[in-house]
């Protein structure tokens, strides 16, 4: 049979969708806007510019949610999409190259602030006219596009006022402006979207979580780019890691299967907001969390190598201590609120592990960076041995038990 087309010419997705290569290829620009994000709040290590990290992160997540949602429909690397998809990535890719002037625009040029600002907006132009042809003879996701308009109007144009203001002001209205985009989405009746592959969605996700563990682990050898190797530095790369692959094993030994077979199992219905809910807003907190332990990494092993500017027995302090432990913490609330969403069981370990992790932030102030990162690695560790051992029947049905 041949794959029914839309008016763009490209197949509508089966529900066992695979991501396309052109889907991989677009994330390439994701993870390089990420680096430039680390980068830009390891340049400015105080809580503005922490705070303005995290905003940088949600443009740059509903940027690439849009087109999670969108290649859900129909396959990315057919017809029109393909042309989209690629003019797209040429948009965030324009982002991604003005994060270092996104609120402190450098001297001649174009005006960074207003780069960002135009180029968000192409961005999701693209998207909102795409997903309008492919809705062609949906009447109500239509309706429910116009009803998605305002709100990406009222982000863009709050970005493109901020570019003419500086300071508190501008970071301000940055939080408008995802706050409008952000609050807008979650309003609407979700009913009035469609998801047709979970499988597809739910890779996409999982796939965009080993790109953001992929940036923090470039952000350990970026901190030590230009330092002689030592064994500090190997003791501290080796200790990140760990807490790296701790991440991985939290989300993909169980919980990504958990999350699947739940989107996979609500009613056609209700299954846009079960996706909205789960992937598309608690996703966020794991991302932005592994962009901040990456913050915390990069300081670490500037720490630990860089022997001219710090001595092995120097504590890590301030945004960086609290980066590399609360990355850590808003990635497990992230899992437990996913969790609860997915299965209705709330994860009382990752709770735990999260609230040790807060608690040891004022206890390992005086504790050189080292030995800091290593309580931070022990506690993941604690945690994927108790789950391991706690839930390895329950974690061995969700793995194989479709196959036994």
């Amino acid at each position: 049979m041949t794959p029914r087309k839309n008016p763009i010419n490209a197949s509508v997705t089966s529900e066992h969708q695979a991501v396309t290569t052109l889907e991989l290829f677009f994330d390439l620009v994701f993870v390089f806007a990420l680096t430039q994000i680390t980068a830009l709040m390891a340049h400015d290590l105080t809580w503005t510019g922490m705070l303005r990290g995290v905003l940088l992160i949600g443009l740059l997540w509903w940027s690439w949610i849009g087109f999670s949602w969108l290649c859900n429909l129909v396959k990315a690397d057919e017809g029109a999409v393909r042309g989209v998809v690629l003019a797209a990535m040429g948009a965030m890719f324009v982002i991604a190259l003005a994060i270092p002037e996104a609120f402190h625009d450098l001297d001649g040029g174009l005006p960074g602030p207003v780069v960002i600002a135009l180029a968000y907006f192409a961005f999701r132009a693209l998207h909102l006219w795409l997903f309008w042809l492919i809705a062609d003879g949906d009447k109500q996701l239509r309706r429910t596009l116009t009803r998605f308009a305002p709100s990406m109007l009222a982000g863009t144009a709050l970005l493109l006022v901020a570019s003419q203001f500086h300071g508190t002001t501008q970071t301000l209205l940055w939080a408008a402006a995802l706050a409008a985009d952000y609050g807008g989405t979650y309003l609407i009746d979700a009913r009035g979207w469609r998801l047709r592959s979970a499988v597809h969605f739910a890779e996409r996700h999982g796939l965009i979580i080993i790109i953001a563990l992929g940036e923090s682990i470039v952000a350990i050898g970026v901190g030590v780019t230009d330092l002689p190797i030592s064994w500090p530095i190997l003791v501290a790369s080796l200790l990140g890691l760990t807490v790296a692959a701790g991440l991985w094993w939290i989300y993909f030994d169980a919980t990504a299967y958990y999350g699947e077979r739940a989107l996979g199992a609500e009613p056609a219905e209700t299954r846009p907001k079960l996706a909205r809910d789960a992937y598309t807003f608690l996703h966020f907190p794991m991302v932005a969390g592994i962009v901040l332990l990456a913050l915390g990494l990069k300081k670490v092993l500037e720490y630990v190598g860089d022997t001219e500017h710090h001595h092995l027995d120097d504590p890590l302090k301030g945004i960086g201590l609290f980066a590399l432990f609360f990355g850590v913490v808003l990635y497990l609330l992230g899992h437990v609120g996913f969790k609860w969403r997915t299965t209705h069981r709330v994860g009382i370990s990752r709770l735990i592990t999260a609230a040790l992790c807060v608690l040891a932030l004022p206890l390992l102030a005086k504790v050189p960076a080292l030995g800091q990162l290593a309580v931070l690695a022990a506690l993941l560790i604690g945690l994927v041995a108790f789950e391991t051992v706690r839930f390895a029947q329950e974690r061995d049905e969700i793995r194989h038990g479709d196959h036994a």
